[in-house]
């Protein structure tokens, strides 16, 4: 397994919990110091700040990671030299949380932990894993008589004050364990976190979100271009603001685009470039395969593309074609 990041937690109900960042999160049953919310660093800093929430809100959260600077600078938080010595911190049955990138990294941790944990014990990825690879892999630990959910987290780096998306797929047992966790680490105990339905539903659903992400982002990035040029020179960043309130397109979203504006209005200091995490793509395949039309994430991932093609083969081509048969000017580089 590389780098990780690993926390247990305790909970008043006799849960504890663990969790790596860079490469997985365990834990298990043991008593409860107070409940709330946490945020830790890991996947995009994710994982830290999610041990922050809960030690915030009087958990007891044992971490270890193979860069232990990235341990010591989370407060109030307990190292551990190793997983190895994680689990023994923790008592059965235990609950393993990993929060990686999807892939090989995921994989690895996976394979690492299913073989320190013990029958009973639960294991939680909390990455953006394919859906498809979370049934796999709880049917392989399912085998060797372990318990797997896949919870799909959102928040960004709000998520420390504001509190998490939280949106699970696995068993009622695993729920049982989990939703002390996911209440303190919702915006509210009733409220930002769900049990979708079984494992694979909650990264499926997470999957669903990003798409719906992309097509989001892209119309509010087309409205505004628009209004930028028109003969009106509307101010933006007035404009973004009042729209934050009472309009039907009020978002958080908005928010944070009446946020950028405001100190670069022309956006000079961010290249046109948009990557894109792999979430789109498998939105779409999951669209092929069921028939189900999704114009606007599809064109939203599209443009996505075509931000990223530096070269612009295919317009130099186009600039071609339209030189060769209608005559027309071709602008050179530079």
């Amino acid at each position: 397994m590389k780098g990780g990041f690993a926390w247990s937690l305790k909970y008043s109900r006799r849960y504890e919990w663990a969790r790596a960042l860079r490469p997985p999160l365990l834990g298990q049953p043991a008593g409860r110091v107070g409940g709330g919310p946490h945020r830790a660093g890991g996947r995009g800093g994710a994982g830290g700040n999610m041990a922050r929430r809960l030690l915030r809100k009087g958990f007891r959260v044992v971490g270890f990671d193979q860069k232990p600077e990235a341990v010591r600078g989370i407060s109030g938080l307990v190292e551990a030299s190793s997983l190895e010595r994680l689990m023994h911190l923790l008592a059965p049955p235990r609950t393993a949380w990993l929060m990686l990138l999807a892939g090989d990294v995921t994989e690895e941790a996976v394979q690492h932990l299913a073989a320190l944990l013990s029958p009973g014990d639960l294991l939680v990825d909390g990455g953006n894993a394919h859906y498809k690879d979370s049934q796999r892999r709880a049917a392989s630990l399912a085998e060797r008589g372990l318990l797997f959910a896949d919870v799909g987290v959102s928040g960004g780096v709000w998520g420390l004050d504001n509190g998490y998306g939280l949106m699970l797929g696995g068993p009622e047992e695993a729920l049982y364990r989990l939703r002390p966790f996911l209440e303190a680490l919702a915006p509210a105990p009733d409220k930002g976190w769900v049990h979708v339905g079984p494992v694979g539903a909650g990264h499926f659903a997470k999957m669903v979100h990003n798409g719906i992400e992309y097509g989001m982002m892209q119309a509010l990035a087309e409205g505004l271009h628009l209004l930028r040029n028109s003969e009106f020179r509307v101010n933006l960043p007035a404009l973004t603001e009042a729209w934050r309130y009472g309009t039907v397109i009020r978002s958080w979203l908005l928010d944070l685009v009446a946020e950028g504006p405001a100190s670069d209005p022309e956006l000079k200091g961010i290249a046109p470039v948009v990557a894109d995490s792999g979430k789109g793509r498998w939105t779409l395949q999951a669209a092929l395969e069921r028939g189900v039309a999704l114009p606007v994430i599809a064109q939203a991932l599209f443009v996505r593309f075509q931000s990223q093609n530096r070269e612009g083969f295919d317009r130099r081509l186009l600039a071609l074609m339209r030189h060769r048969f209608g005559g027309h000017a071709v602008e050179r580089p530079g």
